[in-house]
């Protein structure tokens, strides 16, 4: 799981997202939630045209020991691939996906895994608007 379980520059495709969904599957889980975290054009109001992602070094590690914690917490397989580098609208940023025995569980799981991820790792982004300025979020 450590190979999906990272923090990159490649593109996330359905590729990517397939793997993170096959490393939480399991014969006893009827329920795999997959959230894909897709660059928008808006924010507050204004008109994003791309985000640029910074990412420490240790960002994999830290992100896999959020995967792990989450998954200790709840109990349920998680995983999850993000993005750094420059991205456009529409390209996908984070890939988490959260497998269990149900959908309400697979749902919980997978939204606590993304805000700790949002929370916990090293990752900022600088946004671009199409006025010419940019801001950094999360710094």
């Amino acid at each position: 799981m450590d190979q999906v379980v990272r923090v990159t520059q490649e593109v996330l495709d359905d590729a990517v997202g397939r793997a993170v969904e096959a490393a939480v599957a399991a014969p006893e889980c009827g329920a795999v939630v997959t959230f894909r975290g897709v660059v928008r054009d808006d924010d507050g109001g204004r008109a994003v045209t791309s985000l640029d992602y910074e990412a420490h070094p240790d960002a994999t590690a830290v992100l896999q020991k959020v995967c792990q914690a989450v998954s200790a917490e709840t109990g349920f397989r998680v995983a999850a691939t993000h993005r750094y580098g420059h991205l456009e609208v529409g390209d996908v940023a984070l890939v988490a996906a959260a497998s269990a025995g149900h959908r309400k569980e697979a749902f919980e799981a997978c939204s606590l895994l993304v805000e700790r991820i949002k929370a916990e790792v090293p990752i900022w982004k600088k946004q671009q608007f199409t006025d010419g300025e940019s801001e950094w979020v999360g710094l």
